[in-house]
């Protein structure tokens, strides 16, 4: 059995709540966001901005899909709701990232 195998096995025989295990991610991926995004030096903004910018549009690709069925359920409110959502990040994202590149041109 490789280790995918193993660890799905492990993951369904366990007896957590589904609920606190993905709150749990959550939390820790929101702590590693924060120190990853302050500890970066002001010369790798840019980048990460645009690397922001492209998480973003694999959201928005997401929610597309999510929008996509016909019948109009939750799941199609939500996802209507995060491609608005998105599209303001990414727009407003490419706003900064264009920004921010201009203050590295040289003024005459």
């Amino acid at each position: 059995m490789d280790m995918v195998q193993q660890a799905t096995q492990a993951a369904a025989e366990t007896s957590h709540d589904p609920f606190v295990f993905s709150f749990t991610v959550f939390v820790l991926a929101v702590i590693v966001g924060y120190h990853v995004v302050w500890n970066v030096t002001p010369a790798l903004h840019t980048p990460l901005m645009s690397v922001t910018n492209a998480i973003s549009s694999i959201v928005i690709v997401g929610a597309l899909l999510a929008a996509g069925p016909v019948e109009m359920n939750l799941a199609t409110v939500l996802g209507l709701i995060a491609v608005g959502l998105a599209s303001v990040n990414i727009f407003g994202g490419f706003m900064v990232t264009q920004r921010m590149l201009a203050m590295f041109k040289k003024r005459r």
